[in-house]
């Protein structure tokens, strides 16, 4: 795993950061309609994400055998009532988890980023692949943050 490649998953805090930097609670908890997300539950399903990406990484370097995991995304963000919670929460779960991941990634060797487990779908998966992956799923959930943002300040602007 390249250096660059760390340096890409160590930004995406910093992405969310800028992304919502400004926000109002009112901003964060906007929904376009009651089954869609709020920002504050796309933060809440990346740290989600995180935790299981933190998880799948370990099980591979123990060994484990075991198909990896996979989680029902819409229902850990309502089970959890996610957008009654506060972003601020998530982002920080967020980095701290980013961080911990960045110190176990300084200790892995070049052969350790070429271990693999079976992932959900049946699929050979590299700790490299599930980093990349991980990040690119941050990218195009920052996509998702602007459009929300976008359908708030329309709502916004019709409601006036």
């Amino acid at each position: 795993m390249s250096k660059v490649q760390i340096s890409n998953f160590l930004s995406t805090y910093n992405q969310l950061v800028h992304a919502t930097a400004g926000l109002t609670e009112e901003q964060l908890k906007w929904k376009a309609e009651p089954t869609s997300w709020s920002v504050t539950e796309v933060l809440a399903h990346l740290a989600d994400h995180s935790i299981v990406v933190s998880f799948r990484i370990r099980d591979i370097l123990a060994a484990t055998t075991a198909q990896l995991p996979v989680f029902n995304q819409d229902a850990w963000v309502s089970g959890q009532y996610a957008n009654s919670g506060y972003a601020s929460d998530s982002l920080e779960l967020f980095r701290s988890l980013l961080y911990y991941n960045s110190l176990l990634f300084e200790r892995l060797s070049a052969e350790d980023w070429e271990k693999s487990g079976i992932n959900f779908k049946g699929e050979i998966v590299k700790i490299s692949d599930i980093v990349h992956s991980f990040t690119a799923h941050v990218e195009r959930h920052l996509g998702q943050i602007e459009r929300i943002k976008q359908g708030a300040a329309n709502a916004s602007f019709v409601q006036k």
